[in-house]
């Protein structure tokens, strides 16, 4: 008797726990009562896999509302395999509270999970290990909606290599397990990846050493080693992101201090915090209001169409001559769309007439920039992504402390704007984003800066986080550095030394300095034994260090760009990234399309191949 085709999936965090319920949803049709055996590789348990694990700080939060992430398909999901509708964290929540579903095994021995699944609104930001908990409970039901004949087996390791011709099956070589597993097909769904440092950070670590400081290179906040930051003294901190907040969350709450009415009481504990960045300011808040008024009609200016004819041109399209007019038209379209609708008294148009001159204009035209203007008078009412990007360009300050005040009246702003409903054009905005992102993801690699942009427009930190932040800078705790932050290092004296164009006179001495972002995905500096080994065998990588993947159904291509017929990889370290694993309900979910067509892609493959070296 034959053995069963053998499919491994490397990575089993959300990415994976969504290819695994695209397989059930679309084997029934493709593959039928077929065997299949399914092999998940992974160090961290399924479902949150090592970002949303059970085993972390519950002061960590994610920065969605629970009303806005779920893990199931919907109709605005273009993909070719079935709908399958589930619920989303705050849904799956009350069912858990009513007794209608399981909760699962990470919330149902956990006193902290279950009294957040009590309290948990909609409205509310959860903790990541909440979120684990919602991702582990949907890979149960994924795993329990696949066909009896479909066996899932769980390895808790890593994936070290992967081998084999082009043309027969492949060897998964697992850490500590002298056999490899054979498989008709890999996926690869690695999620975010360790890296090693880059030359500027290595310089950094040698000069600490020397000295006796410490340097805390790009990493995970959340694995990051914290404990030596000493209480009381000076840090610098390059990076205003996520990662930002979590430091400040594990250092300031993590140490014991505590947030009383829009004021922070500290304990003592806690280091004083010099952050800076390229803008120099955080990213903007979560949008924290329910979606009023109707949707822009999505995609309007930048659809599958004009990206097909992009894609077809006989030259790759540079991304900021070919594409970006295009993007930036878009998000103006959504933006005008709520002005015009929600606040007619800022306008000087009738919405048609507008709408049918703004289509007419060419892509980042003079004659765009004239009917904006002609269309809404005051400047404030404008979409300008360039000011955005830039708030403190040309910003000058002859005191720390004057901007101090001034960032914190920024953020407060930015919360205000941003929780107001009467500014409901920055949803749209947000809800352009998605659309724009569903549409990127086609092109490849098209550069970091996009990525950057997306989160720092769309996916900042709750609002409450920003609260918080403010209260920390009255407090002391943390201090704003400005834009172009530049550190440098003073041998003699044997210190980091940190200042930024903002506020020019201003010089920060420190012994430790923390850069708070992710790793660079370099393919020359990846921890990734696995991929370092796909580099090696062949595989190709793009200009920024993404592996290279077909955008349609996900295979690896080879430096020739031919696709491996065995060989697929989702996710971030690909070059068709989307948003995030999971979305919002009714936004499209880019990465559920790639899911799918993966899915679909391998069940066809093992269907008619698996088993054979043909």
């Amino acid at each position: 008797m034959s053995a069963a085709p053998t499919l491994v999936v490397v990575g089993a965090g959300p990415r994976g726990t969504g290819l695994i319920e695209r397989i059930a949803a679309n084997a029934p049709t493709l593959y039928g009562d077929r065997p299949l055996d399914i092999h998940l590789v992974d160090p961290f348990p399924p479902g949150g896999g090592r970002i949303w694990r059970h085993d972390q700080s519950p002061l960590l939060w994610m920065n969605s509302m629970a009303e806005d992430v779920t893990m199931f398909t919907d109709d605005t999901v273009r993909l070719d395999g079935p709908v399958r509708p589930g619920p989303a964290l705050d849904t799956w929540a009350a069912d858990v509270r009513e007794g209608r579903t399981d909760p699962g095994p990470d919330a149902a021995g956990e006193p902290g999970l279950r009294r957040e699944i009590e309290e948990l609104t909609g409205q509310d930001f959860p903790s990541r290990r909440l979120q684990g908990a919602y991702l582990r409970w949907v890979y149960e039901q994924s795993l329990a909606a696949l066909p009896p004949t479909v066996t899932v087996h769980e390895h808790r390791g890593r994936a070290l290599r992967v081998t084999g011709p082009r043309g027969g099956r492949q060897s998964v070589h697992l850490e500590g397990r002298a056999e490899p597993l054979t498989a008709d097909l890999v996926v690869l769904t690695l999620g975010h990846l360790d890296a090693e440092p880059d030359d500027e950070q290595r310089r950094l670590s040698r000069f600490a050493d020397r000295h006796g400081l410490i340097h805390l290179p790009p990493d995970f906040t959340a694995d990051s080693d914290l404990g030596d930051l000493p209480a009381g003294e000076p840090v610098i901190v390059r990076g205003f992101g996520l990662a930002f907040i979590d430091l400040m969350v594990l250092l300031t709450e993590g140490r014991g201090g505590r947030f009383e009415n829009d004021a922070y009481l500290p304990s003592g504990k806690e280091p004083v915090l010099f952050v800076g960045s390229r803008r120099g300011v955080p990213y903007h808040s979560k949008i924290g209001y329910v979606r009023p008024g109707e949707r822009p009609p999505l995609p309007r200016f930048f659809g599958p169409d004009l990206a097909g004819e992009l894609l077809n041109r006989p030259e790759p399209p540079d991304f900021y001559r070919d594409i970006w007019p295009h993007v930036d038209k878009e998000l103006g379209y959504a933006h005008y769309h709520r002005l015009f609708a929600s606040r007619p008294e800022r306008t000087t148009a009738d919405w048609t007439a507008f709408e049918e001159k703004y289509a007419a204009a060419g892509p980042g035209s003079a004659e765009l920039r004239a009917v904006v203007a002609a269309g809404v008078p005051d400047p404030a009412d404008r979409l300008d992504l360039a000011a955005l990007d830039h708030p403190l360009d040309g910003v000058r300050h002859t005191s720390s402390d004057s901007f101090q005040e001034a960032t914190r009246a920024y953020i407060t702003a930015d919360l205000a704007r941003r929780h107001d409903p009467g500014h409901s054009e920055d949803l749209a905005v947000f809800l352009g984003l998605l659309s724009v992102y569903g549409q990127l993801i086609r092109f490849g690699d098209i550069g970091d800066w996009w990525h950057g942009f997306f989160s720092y427009l769309a996916s900042g930190p709750p609002g409450p986080r920003l609260r918080q932040l403010l209260a920390l800078s009255r407090a002391g705790v943390v201090r704003f550095l400005g834009a172009g932050t530049t550190v440098e290092t003073d041998e003699e004296r044997g210190l980091f030394r940190a200042g930024a164009a903002t506020v020019p006179e201003e010089r920060i001495e420190a012994r430790a300095l923390v850069e708070a972002r992710l790793p660079d995905p370099s393919p020359r500096r990846t921890r990734s034994t696995l991929l370092r080994a796909l580099y090696e065998d062949g595989a190709k990588a793009t200009a920024t260090g993404l592996l290279a993947v077909d955008p349609g159904d996900g295979r690896v291509l080879d430096r020739d760009g031919l696709p491996h017929p065995r060989r697929f990889a989702l996710g971030p370290h690909t070059a068709a990234r989307a948003g995030g694993a999971f979305t919002r309900p009714r936004t499209g979910g880019p990465a559920f399309g790639q899911n799918d067509a993966t899915a679909r892609a391998a069940l066809t493959f093992l269907r008619d191949h698996g088993g054979t070296d043909d």
